[in-house]
C-alpha cells in the first residue's frame, strides 16, 4: 500500500464518515423492526469499543491483553460491527456497498500504517502479529511472552476509557437512533 494514501487515509477517516453520515441519511428507509435488528451489531460493536478503550495506552505500551489479545484491531472491528448494524437499520444496499468500499479504501491502509508504526516501536510486535489475527477474533485469547518486563498485565481501567471519551461512540448512536426514528415518524 502506497505510504502516501496511507497518510492521507488517516488525514480523511474522520472527515469522510462525517460525509457518509449526510449520504447515509439521505439514503436510509428504516423502520422500527430494521432499526431492532440493527442492534444485534451496534451494541456489541459500542462494548468491543468501550472495552477495548478501557485496555489500550496508545504509542505508550503495545496492549496484548484483555480485547487485544483477541483481535488487534477490536477498535476497528467495534467501529465495523457498528457502521455495518446502521446499514443494516437503513434497509438500503447502497448504504452496504459504499460503506464495505469506504472501509476497505480507508482502514485497511490505515490499519497497514498503524502496525509498521507499531512494529518500529514495540520489539514484541511481530511476535504479537504473528500470535493475534488482525481484525477477525480469535475464540481463544492469546498470550505472548514478551521481552519488555515493565510490560503491565493489562486490567481494565474506566479512566483509560473516559481518557479516550469513548463514551462519544454511545452518544453517536443513540444520536443516529434518534435521527432514524425521526424519519420514520415524519416520513415523506
Amino acid at each position: 500500500m502506497p505510504a502516501d494514501w496511507s497518510r492521507i487515509a488517516r488525514r480523511i477517516r474522520v472527515p469522510m464518515g462525517f460525509v457518509f453520515a449526510g449520504v447515509y441519511i439521505w439514503l436510509a428507509r428504516p423502520t422500527f423492526v430494521s432499526m431492532a435488528w440493527s442492534l444485534l451489531l451496534v451494541l456489541p460493536g459500542l462494548w468491543l469499543r468501550g472495552y477495548a478503550a478501557g485496555y489500550v495506552k496508545k504509542n505508550a505500551e503495545l496492549t496484548m491483553t484483555g480485547p487485544y489479545a483477541y483481535t488487534r484491531n477490536p477498535l476497528y472491528l467495534g467501529s465495523m460491527l457498528i457502521a455495518f448494524g446502521f446499514a443494516a437499520a437503513s434497509k438500503s444496499i447502497v448504504i452496504v456497498l459504499l460503506l464495505a468500499v469506504l472501509f476497505a479504501i480507508i482502514y485497511i491502509p490505515v490499519i497497514h500504517s498503524e502496525e509498521a508504526f507499531l512494529r518500529s516501536r514495540f520489539a514484541d510486535f511481530d511476535a504479537y502479529a504473528a500470535s493475534v489475527p488482525r481484525l477477525v477474533p480469535r475464540l481463544r485469547p492469546v498470550s505472548v511472552a514478551t521481552r519488555e518486563p515493565e510490560r503491565s498485565a493489562g486490567s481494565f481501567s474506566f479512566p483509560l476509557y473516559r481518557k479516550h471519551r469513548e463514551y462519544n461512540a454511545l452518544m453517536g448512536a443513540t444520536a443516529i437512533y434518534a435521527v432514524l426514528a425521526l424519519r420514520i415518524v415524519f416520513k415523506k
